[in-house]
């Protein structure tokens, strides 16, 4: 694997940071996750965008122009040979002291990783995930914004171990308020009588692949609305399908022992599954 690294393209083996970057020390740096699909960036400028904005959200100054940095990311998927890849661009602080202060940081630490990738959860696309609402609860956007894509991930993480204790596919998320918000690393939708219902984007993600799940189902005709969601909603949903880079669209047939709709993906979730898979091969 080939790795970009601060102006050069490394081996694997070669690829290190100091044990002083504030991204390894305090979280400190923002990331993105793009696929490509048959050697295409899919939304790779939608990306840049909410990379550059996720560092300007975190007071972070990415050393490079965005058109440098895309084409910094296409030549990493070409060195690596890659047609269906998975691609980590990721912005840290760079090296400084053990203090906190960003300002003994100097220059920023850009790294880029491109991966085979292939469908994150198998056959799950067919049967359908099975869920779990953990207790741990979402960052409050006040404390940390949850659409800044940062390295700070261990609300994430608490919550994808507390979904592996108790036996689920994939974690859902609620806010301190009580309201859904999002998945342990995608973003959420329910279904009811033929509708499209997702949270609004303050308290999760504004996720690109939950964008394109939005522009599809506006061509399908099916109807969408933003609106606050609790634990009825899920639990009374026909269909609940979750969205993600590395997700794409995969539906949830099972949230906290509950059989959602028939215990079967449903028709708009298949609807909206087939039209990614063409959106992506555009």
């Amino acid at each position: 694997m080939i790795i970009y690294l601060d102006g050069r393209f490394v081996p694997e083996e070669e690829a290190k940071i100091s044990v002083f970057d504030h991204g390894l020390l305090y979280g400190d740096g923002v990331f993105e996750g793009i696929r490509a699909y048959n050697g295409k960036l899919f939304r790779l400028d939608d990306h840049i965008d909410r990379l550059y904005d996720s560092a300007r959200t975190i007071n972070l100054e990415i050393p490079v122009p965005k058109e440098e940095f895309r084409e910094l990311i296409e030549e990493t998927v070409r060195r690596n040979g890659l047609k269906d890849a998975y691609v980590r661009p990721v912005v840290t602080r760079g090296k400084g002291d053990l203090g906190l202060d960003p300002r003994k940081c100097p220059r920023p630490t850009i790294f880029i990783i491109a991966t085979q990738w292939g469908a994150m959860y198998g056959d799950l696309y067919e049967k359908g995930l099975s869920a779990i609402t953990v207790s741990v609860r979402r960052n409050p956007a006040e404390a940390l914004p949850p659409n800044a894509k940062t390295l700070n991930y261990l609300n994430n993480i608490l919550a994808k171990i507390e979904c592996n204790v108790k036996g689920g596919d994939e974690a859902i998320f609620f806010d301190t308020n009580g309201y859904l918000s999002e998945g342990s690393g995608d973003n959420i939708f329910v279904v009811k009588n033929g509708i499209i219902y997702t949270p609004p984007t303050l308290n999760n993600l504004r996720g690109i692949t939950r964008l394109v799940a939005l522009e599809c189902a506006s061509r399908l005709g099916i109807q969408c609305i933003e609106r606050n969601m609790g634990y009825y909603d899920l639990y009374t949903a026909d269909e609940v399908f979750v969205t993600g880079t590395a997700a794409e669209v995969a539906p949830i047939v099972k949230i906290d022992g509950r059989r959602i709709g028939d215990g079967r993906p449903g028709p708009i979730t298949k609807q909206l599954m087939e039209a990614f898979r063409l959106e992506t091969q555009k």
